[in-house]
């Protein structure tokens, strides 16, 4: 009896596993073999979804002092940078700390597309205060400043490469744990809230690298839609470009079972895996907002409906990319940023030149995605529907053209600088260009097309003039 039973049981788990391979989410492929060990597969056979808790809602901001008492956190560190210093998100933010009896000093000297240095003085900062949490106010550069932080404050031993990514750095896997972090986004952009990924300009190679570990990423998000309504429009556009990159980037991305290596142990198998069906989701969820909302939310900076959903969608984006990760137009912008000249993007109240991160990824997107197309093209035509093109007559050949002239028509319509040429590079800046790129093997390598030089320097060419 105990023999017919085993008997049943491994034939009910052999017809599993062959349904399992005809499933919806393994209908390009998305599976491997079983029964291999990793150590026999050259390419990943498993994903896996980290992501921040996130609370969401109109005014939530004020909880976080609840939130810190409930973690039993006694001495907290308050990051932002002078400009938000005096606007009501951190307002908003000490008040609940001083109503929850929660004592805080604040580092109010995050720079706007941080560098190394930023964040070694942040990491000063940090290692002095002894602190047993941190709240990040701001976007990108304030939570990603803070996520370095907390890291390089919990490991005082480390050095500063050996985190950073390879072939930069050493990244070396993160073993200790970190203090808890909140993070309080007022930009609807980089997702940060939602990811283990921290981004910086390496000033000697004057490219942008960063720090990626599912240790680093946040222990709570507070989205909070009233913090939008304090952006300038330039600054939306911008921010909801990002969240744009990042959909169609982790959308397109090369399937997590294609990426290589294996990991040999599951620590080491990066935050950036790949497209896979969770990702997807809300990859494509965060698309479809922006196609309805991002325009709105630029043209009226009152409308709290398209603000805050675009808020949203930063997130759901960051949720996506920061599980599948991002490719070309995000390596190709690393030294966009890195080797700006003299362009100050209006709406920025900064004091060095700046390309700002969004506007940096978004500018090399026609090129990028008719170059990717030929790989995924029922992805490319799909997401171009989205965004509104109309592809009933459109056949696989055409899916790169026909998303390229939809982003094109998105940008013309939010009054985007035309193309690289516009804010200060010439094809004589090329081979530099070409050469900040190479370095970003993290996301480069996760494009579905391998790319060449040669192809680099096509792309930031066609990338000069958009119109």
């Amino acid at each position: 009896m105990a023999a017919a039973a085993r008997a049943r049981v491994a034939h009910l788990l052999k017809q599993l596993q062959r349904a399992a391979c005809k499933c919806p989410a393994h209908s390009h492929t998305y599976s491997q073999a079983p029964g291999l060990s990793s150590s026999e597969k050259t390419t990943d056979y498993a994903f896996e979804m980290a992501v921040s808790n996130i609370r969401y809602g109109a005014g939530v901001t004020k909880e976080v002092g609840m939130d810190l008492q409930n973690m039993g956190a006694k001495n907290i560190c308050l990051m932002t940078d002078k400009n938000l210093s005096r606007l009501p998100p951190v307002q908003v933010v000490m008040d609940s700390l001083v109503k929850n009896g929660i004592n805080f000093q604040v580092y109010d000297d995050v720079r706007v597309e941080p560098t190394d240095t930023s964040f070694k003085d942040a990491i000063e900062f940090a290692r002095k205060g002894s602190f047993d949490a941190y709240v990040a106010v701001g976007g990108g550069s304030t939570i990603d400043t803070c996520k370095a932080a907390n890291l390089y404050a919990s490991n005082p031993h480390s050095e500063f490469l050996d985190y950073v990514n390879a072939p930069i750095g050493k990244g070396k896997p993160v073993s200790e744990p970190l203090k808890p972090l909140i993070a309080v986004p007022t930009t609807s952009g980089t997702g940060s809230e939602t990811t283990g990924v921290a981004i910086f300009d390496y000033e000697c190679l004057k490219v942008k690298t960063g720090i990626a570990s599912r240790a680093i990423k946040p222990t709570l998000g507070l989205v909070d839609p009233l913090h939008t309504l304090h952006m300038p429009s330039q600054v939306v556009a911008n921010s909801g470009f990002d969240v744009l990159c990042h959909a169609l980037e982790s959308y397109t991305a090369l399937p997590y079972h294609m990426r290589s290596p294996c990991p040999s142990n599951p620590i080491t198998r990066p935050a950036y895996q790949g497209s896979n069906p969770i990702s997807d989701i809300w990859a494509v969820h965060a698309l479809r907002i922006v196609a309805k909302y991002l325009k709105r939310a630029v043209r009226n900076p009152d409308d709290l409906e398209a603000r805050s959903n675009m808020h949203l969608a930063s997130t759901f984006a960051g949720i996506g990319f920061g599980n599948a990760g991002v490719h070309l137009c995000h390596g190709m912008s690393y030294p966009i940023s890195g080797l700006v000249k003299t362009y100050k993007a209006k709406d920025y109240n900064v004091d060095h030149p700046l390309v700002p991160h969004g506007l940096s990824v978004v500018l090399t997107s026609p090129a990028v995605f008719t170059f990717t197309a030929q790989m995924f093209p029922e992805r490319h035509l799909e997401t171009a529907e989205i965004l509104g093109a109309d592809t009933r007559t459109a056949g696989i050949q055409d899916a790169g053209p026909v998303l390229a002239d939809t982003l094109r028509k998105f940008l013309f319509d939010l009054n985007v600088d035309d193309g690289l040429a516009a804010i200060g590079y010439s094809k004589a800046d090329i081979p530099a260009l070409v050469k900040g790129t190479l370095p970003q093997e993290r996301v480069t390598k996760l494009a579905p097309r391998p790319q060449s030089e040669e192809d680099l320097s096509t792309l930031f060419e066609a990338s000069m003039k958009l119109y």
